[in-house]
């Protein structure tokens, strides 16, 4: 049967990552269920994510619509530019994974990004 379950994602042991749900039960997820999720993913985060099992087998990770995230890395911003039209690579803390924000976006900003798409939506 297919079943769903608010989980919190706790770390990763190679190759596996655990998600706990509301009873402290550890959930352990292959990689190969997790898509685009693990480019979000931060040790001791606290964003719901949606597990959908098989069979107890989990078979996709949902994350929010919207994740707060800090930037790590970005390229220092062009003076003048405050239209936020012009964008630029940035590396999410904890993930390393890169998004292109908008060139006003400096180190150690909290971002606010959609998931579903993968876009900059502005800063938290």
């Amino acid at each position: 049967a297919l079943e769903q379950e608010n989980c919190t994602y706790s770390y990763y042991a190679d190759p596996l990552y655990v998600f706990m749900d509301s009873e402290y039960n550890q959930i352990e997820v292959e990689a190969d269920s997790m898509s685009e999720v693990m480019n979000y993913l931060i040790d001791g985060m606290e964003d719901i994510c949606k597990l959908t099992s098989y069979n107890d087998k989990v078979i996709s990770v949902e994350l929010p619509t919207i994740v707060v995230r800090e930037i790590e890395y970005t390229e220092p911003a062009v003076r003048g530019d405050t239209s936020g039209k012009i964008m630029k690579l940035a590396r999410l803390k904890g993930t390393s994974y890169e998004i292109q924000v908008a060139a006003f976006v400096e180190i150690g900003d909290m971002i606010e990004v959609d998931t579903r798409t993968n876009e900059f939506k502005k800063r938290a």
